[in-house]
């Protein structure tokens, strides 16, 4: 076992950050060799428990969970920040030319080792990814995150029509595929699939059906998708499929909504599509720096939240401007702000915080994993630095409460704050 000295942060069962000024961070192996933590809380109080372990003095820093990303393409690493008119436009022009290289193993791993980098410099330990309709560029993914230790999902990208050649795959081999890459890489160490059609428009019914087959043969597997982002789109998919009740519903018609399912954006979503969503156990990857860079809207919170609906934070890479959760936690207040009722809504910093760990981790049915430091969770954890900028330093020194702390971390804070991120087989 070793122990980790520092401000501690982490949160309860009701949502609700729990902070110790001077706290004792303690991880080991548990019964199944896995490094999770032993036990948590004020310094003081459990220190006399744990004679002879090892303790490192992190005073000054704040210790908490490593981010979850919901939802970010590591084949887009190279096109974050691409001008572009709107979704539709972003993806002929930049999008699918990137991806159309992944066939290449070597391209693939060179950025996927950059890409994975990019997530540890900036505090992200658990990411829900796509990868591009090529098995290679999944290979390259998973073995990279695999020589990590992360915790990591992702999957091939199904897209049969509607995509230009060097990204469009073919009807059966890409489902012959997809079941091969969850036989060869899902449950391996800390890895999952996530069976992964683009988008209702760029699969044919045939793709999707089998999707939906593979779906419900795999129970445990992961789907991921996106839905509802831009109004173009929302109109292609009714065009596309006009017997589905709503541009949600295609995938519920195909069997791709349930536990583990994820889709990214949820903007242009009705009342019932809400409550489908809360019923099948489907749940939204909100994208705030995307739908601001490409004009698509605001996820509805309020919306949500009475419908029941899960969801938590994404970056969204490369339509997301950064791969900063501060950045996207920023975004994600502001949208909240502007995008809901005439009064606006403020989400408090706790909040902001909770849907990018541990609330995220419930939206991806892994609640009581990772995203906490409570007892039993997977030691992945960020060791932050409050001071690390003169402006930081200035503002922090000058919090009177938890909540001043945090907001001034999201509003100011970027990579310079993270000072370790620590994964838990690597301890």
């Amino acid at each position: 076992m070793k122990a980790y000295r520092a401000a501690l942060l982490r949160f309860d069962d009701d949502q609700r950050p729990v902070y110790d000024a001077d706290g004792l961070l303690v991880v080991g192996p548990d019964a199944q060799g896995r490094q999770v933590v032993r036990a948590v809380g004020d310094h003081a109080r459990l220190i006399g428990n744990y004679p002879g372990v090892a303790v490192e003095d992190l005073s000054g820093m704040l210790i908490a969970p490593g981010f979850i990303d919901m939802h970010v393409h590591y084949p887009q690493t190279d096109v974050i920040g691409a001008p572009a008119a709107g979704l539709l436009p972003w993806l002929e022009n930049y999008t699918f030319p990137h991806e159309s290289r992944f066939h290449e193993a070597h391209h693939a791993r060179e950025v996927a080792d950059f890409f994975l980098d990019e997530l540890a410099r900036n505090g992200v330990t658990t990411a829900l990814t796509f990868a591009t309709s090529h098995p290679a560029s999944v290979d390259a993914i998973f073995e990279a995150a695999r020589t990590r230790g992360l915790r990591f999902i992702t999957g091939k990208v199904l897209q049969d029509r509607h995509s230009p050649d060097g990204v469009r795959d073919e009807t059966e081999q890409s489902l012959i595929d997809t079941e091969a890459l969850i036989q060869r890489w899902h449950g391996v160490e800390r890895l999952g699939y996530a069976i992964t059609p683009r988008f209702a428009p760029t699969s044919t019914p045939e793709q999707l059906r089998g999707a939906g087959d593979l779906a419900a043969k795999y129970s445990d597997v992961w789907v991921q998708s996106h839905v509802a982002e831009n109004l173009d789109e929302v109109r292609w998919a009714a065009e596309l499929f006009p017997k589905s009740r709503s541009y949600l519903g295609v995938y519920g018609d195909f069997g791709l909504l349930r536990q583990r399912a994820v889709y990214a954006h949820c903007i242009h979503l009705d009342k019932a599509d809400r409550e489908l969503m809360a019923a099948t156990g489907t749940t939204a990857a909100v994208s705030p720096t995307s739908n601001q860079f490409l004009g698509s809207g605001f996820f509805d919170y309020l919306a949500a939240d009475a419908a029941g609906m899960g969801y938590g934070l994404a970056s969204d890479v490369g339509g997301g401007t950064s791969f900063s959760p501060f950045r996207t936690m920023l975004a994600a207040y502001c949208i909240g702000r502007e995008g809901q009722t005439k009064q606006g809504l403020s989400l408090t910093p706790g909040q902001l915080w909770w849907q990018h760990t541990a609330g995220a981790a419930r939206a991806l049915g892994l609640e009581g994993v990772v995203g906490n430091l409570q007892p039993g969770h997977e030691a992945d954890f960020l060791v932050l630095n409050p001071k690390a900028t003169p402006l930081l330093a200035r503002k922090t020194s000058q919090a009177d409460n938890l909540d001043e702390l945090l907001f001034a971390l999201i509003v100011l804070g970027d990579d310079r704050v993270v000072k370790r991120t620590v994964i838990a087989r690597n301890l």
